[in-house]
C-alpha cells in the first residue's frame, strides 16, 4: 500500500479521496474545516466537470440537488440586456451540497485528521495539495515566489430566497463593478465584486454589505431587492487572490490540484470546475500507472489547460471590472449581442 496524504478536504481533496483506489493506497485526508460550511453560493458545473462527477459515481445526485442553468445576459447596472447568453448543460449546485455529495464518495478505509497542517512531514509516498490558494504544500515545494498575490477587488456573495425572473438573470456590469444573479434550489445566487481596502485577509462579512449596498444603490430595483434581502448568516465576503503561473505541477513526492495548482479570478466560473477535473485526471492516473509516470502525465494533461484558463479569466475581469471605456466596452458588447441574435435567429429559421 502507498501511503497518499491529502493535505486539504475541499473540492479538490474529497475528489481525489473518492477517485484513488483504496486496495492500492493508504489515504489521509487533512482539513482544518471541523464541518462542512452552511453557507455557499452556487457553483456552475460544465460538461467536462460533470463528466468529472459521473466518474466519481454521484452526478445524479448532483443534479437532484442543482439547477439547470439555462439562460442570462450581460446587462447594464439598468438591467438593459447587452449580451444574451446561452446556458444550456450547465448544472448549478451550491458549494456545501457540493462538498456533502463529494464527502460520500471517499471510501470508509480514508482516514480523516482535523487540523491545520502548518509543514510536510515527507512521511508519505505522495503529499497532495489541495489546500487552496494559500496552499502550504506549495509555498514549501515551490518557494516563496509562489506565494499567493491578493487582487485589488473584493468578493462578495450569498444566497436569497426570492427566486429571479428570468429577465432578471445574468451579469450587470458597472465601472469597475459587476453584480450576477443566478436561480439556485429555493431562490436566488447573487454575487459582487469591486475594488475595496477591506480585508485582505478576514473580511466582516455584515461591513461588506453595507458597503456592497451603497455600491450598488443605482442599479436596477432586482439588484436592489436581492442586496436588501442578503443578510451576514447567508452571505460571504473575501478578497480574490490569485497564484503566479507554474510550469509543473509535480515533483518528486509532491503534486497540486485545484486552487493550490492555479487559482484564478472568478470570472469564468471554472474554479471549481477545473479542480474537479484535476482531481479525477490525477486519481485515474495514479490508480492506473507507476506513480513517477502517473505525476509526469498528469502534468503534461493539466497545466497547459489550467494556466490558459488562469489568463483568461483574469482578462475577462479586466474588462469586466475596467474603471473607464465603459461607453466602448457597452457598445462592442451590444454589437456582438446583435450579430449573435441574427446568427440564432437565421439558424432557426432554416431548420
Amino acid at each position: 500500500m502507498e501511503k497518499v496524504d491529502i493535505i486539504g478536504g475541499g473540492i479538490a481533496g474529497l475528489a481525489l479521496a473518492g477517485m484513488l483506489d483504496p486496495e492500492r493506497f493508504d489515504v489521509t485526508v487533512f482539513e482544518q474545516r471541523t464541518e462542512l460550511p452552511a453557507v455557499g453560493t452556487t457553483l456552475a458545473m460544465w460538461p467536462k466537470a460533470q463528466q468529472a462527477l459521473s466518474r466519481l459515481g454521484i452526478l445524479g445526485a448532483v443534479r437532484n440537488r442543482g439547477a439547470i442553468i439555462k439562460a442570462g445576459a450581460l446587462r447594464r447596472p439598468s438591467g438593459e440586456a447587452l449580451l444574451a447568453i446561452e446556458g444550456e448543460g450547465l448544472l448549478g449546485v451550491s458549494r456545501p451540497e457540493l462538498l456533502r455529495l463529494l464527502d460520500t464518495a471517499v471510501p470508509a478505509s480514508v482516514r480523516r485528521m482535523v487540523g491545520r497542517v502548518d509543514h510536510l512531514s515527507g512521511a508519505a509516498a505522495l503529499t497532495v495539495g489541495a489546500d487552496g490558494v494559500n496552499s502550504i504544500v506549495r509555498r514549501g515545494t515551490w518557494g516563496k515566489r509562489s506565494a499567493a498575490r491578493p487582487t485589488p477587488f473584493l468578493a462578495v456573495r450569498g444566497v436569497v430566497p426570492a427566486t429571479p425572473s428570468p429577465g432578471d438573470v445574468g451579469e450587470y456590469w458597472g465601472r469597475g463593478e459587476i453584480f450576477g444573479l443566478a436561480p439556485a434550489i429555493g431562490g436566488s445566487n447573487w454575487y459582487a465584486s469591486f475594488r475595496s481596502e477591506l480585508g485582505p485577509d478576514k473580511v466582516d462579512v455584515a461591513g461588506a454589505l453595507e458597503v456592497t449596498r451603497r455600491r450598488y444603490a443605482n442599479y436596477s430595483s432586482s439588484v436592489r431587492d436581492v442586496l436588501d434581502l442578503a443578510t451576514a448568516d447567508t452571505s460571504l465576503a473575501q478578497r480574490i487572490w490569485t497564484t503566479p503561473p507554474l510550469g509543473i505541477y509535480a515533483g518528486r513526492g509532491v503534486v497540486l490540484v485545484g486552487d493550490a495548482a492555479h487559482a484564478m479570478t472568478p470570472n469564468l466560473g471554472r474554479g471549481a470546475c477545473e479542480a474537479l477535473i484535476d482531481a479525477v485526471t490525477l486519481g485515474k492516473l495514479l490508480n492506473e500507472q507507476p506513480m513517477d509516470k502517473a505525476l509526469a502525465t498528469y502534468t503534461r494533461k493539466r497545466v497547459m489547460r489550467t494556466q490558459l484558463l488562469r489568463l483568461a479569466s483574469s482578462a475577462m475581469g479586466r474588462v469586466a471590472l475596467a474603471q473607464g471605456a465603459q461607453p466602448w466596452r457597452d457598445a462592442l458588447l451590444k454589437q456582438v449581442g446583435k450579430r449573435v441574435a441574427g446568427t440564432r435567429e437565421r439558424a432557426g429559421t432554416s431548420k
